[in-house]
C-alpha cells in the first residue's frame, strides 16, 4: 500500500511502463515486483527519484524475458 497519493501514482506509472516494456511477463508479477521495490524504498528521504529507483529495482526483481517465453 502506498503512503500517499503521489506514491500511488508513481507506482501505477512504473507498473504501466514495465508492463509495456515486458509484455510477455504476467502483469500481476510486474505489479508485485513494483510493490516490493516500493516497500524497500518507501522511507527514502529524497522522494524526487523514487519512481526511477522503483523501476530499476523492480526490473532487477523480474525474471528475464526469455523466462517468460519458455513458461507461456
Amino acid at each position: 500500500m502506498a503512503d500517499s497519493e503521489e506514491d500511488a501514482r508513481a507506482i501505477l506509472l512504473v507498473v504501466g511502463r514495465l508492463v509495456k516494456a515486458h509484455p510477455r511477463l504476467d502483469a500481476d508479477l510486474v505489479r508485485k515486483s513494483v510493490q516490493t521495490a516500493y516497500e524497500e524504498l518507501r522511507y527514502a528521504r529524497v522522494r524526487t527519484y523514487l519512481p526511477v529507483l522503483m523501476e530499476r529495482r523492480a526490473k532487477d526483481l523480474l525474471p528475464p524475458d526469455e523466462w517468460a517465453e519458455r513458461n507461456t
